[in-house]
């Protein structure tokens, strides 16, 4: 746990986390002898707790499933083999680019990891197929929040954990995070239009692009109440989850959007953790829904720092430069 104020008044005012106004079981708090770490609850099984029934919100007509699989991220190997390897003399000459021309790399690293990796990342959290088993944040959103499994309610999932990235990308230096937010959505809306044409079997171009400009204006209005609950207090950070992930729904389970409160804050918290840096260089990814977050005492995250440090102190090749923080 957080054991001062300042520490708490510093996550304020970074990302306007409310640190002591949330309700979340994942809430940062003050330092309390009578506080119990062990009492938090993990976003499943705060979900699981809950005996009502599930509702499934009314969906007009039928819903299309795909029916053959595009690949995860795409066909080039550099992105499909975890194991690919660059030649040696490949390699050489890039470095001997990246110092003569001193290109900022900072800049070019937007697009492998945000276009990539952290794409990878949110896409992943919600993805599902006919007939294959859900990983276990998949299972979170359709088995235990009992979300219906569609390409809109992907969609809804992968703009939440896109949300949630580009709160921690526009914390960045301004010209950095505004190009990883770029490098984000631009992959996330060219992922969609390739899985309408080659999944969904949408061969109509003047379709595709109908619903791709429906899909931009839900992500902008999800952002924008996003934010309003980031700023304010988990009530409205709770209707937002409720009208964009759970459509409204009026049976919705008040447990099951506690639960998703609590996932979505400890998210934050681990991001709010990572310096720039870190972030930066692709370091983060989700906590999956059946782990607690605990909060850091100051000493646990001066030991991350000096772990990072010395993490990085190693990185000496050109295309390993940056000027982005260790520090926030």
């Amino acid at each position: 746990m957080l054991q001062s104020t300042h520490a708490a008044k510093a996550l304020q005012a970074k990302f306007g986390l409310r640190a002591l106004a949330t309700s979340s079981p994942a809430r940062l708090q003050q330092a309390s002898p009578l506080a119990n770490k062990e009492n938090i609850e993990s976003p499943s099984k705060l979900a699981q707790d809950s005996h009502l029934p599930k509702v499934l919100p009314e969906v007009k007509g039928k819903i299309r499933q795909p029916t053959s699989k595009q690949p995860f991220l795409s066909d080039n190997k550099i992105e499909s083999d975890p194991h690919y390897k660059m030649s040696g003399w490949s390699e050489s000459i890039g470095q001997w680019v990246v110092k003569t021309f001193n290109i900022d790399m900072d800049k070019s690293r937007a697009g492998p990891v945000a276009g990539s990796f952290y794409f990878g990342e949110c896409k992943r959290q919600g993805m599902y197929y006919p007939n294959e088993p859900l990983s276990d944040t998949a299972r979170f959103f359709y088995e235990t929040l009992g979300l219906p499994k569609s390409f809109a309610q992907h969609f809804q999932i992968t703009a939440l954990h896109y949300w949630m990235l580009s709160v921690r990308m526009r914390a960045l230096p301004f010209k950095y995070g505004r190009n990883y937010q770029q490098k984000l959505v631009d992959r996330i809306f060219r992922d969609m239009e390739l899985r309408m044409s080659g999944e969904l079997n949408i061969a109509s171009n003047k379709i595709i692009e109908k619903y791709l400009k429906d899909f931009h204006k839900q992500l902008l209005g999800a952002t924008v109440s996003y934010d309003e609950g980031l700023m304010t207090d988990d009530i409205t950070l709770a209707a937002a989850l409720w009208r964009n992930i759970f459509s409204g729904n009026a049976d919705a389970d008040m447990r099951h959007i506690e639960a998703l409160v609590g996932y979505v804050r400890s998210q934050l918290y681990v991001l709010n953790q990572m310096s720039d840096r870190e972030f930066g260089f692709g370091k983060f990814t989700f906590v999956p829904p059946d782990q607690v977050v605990k909060p850091l005492t100051l000493y646990q995250l001066a030991r991350l720092r000096e772990a990072a440090k010395a993490e990085f102190a190693k990185n000496t090749l050109p295309s390993q430069k940056s000027v982005l923080s260790l520090d926030e």
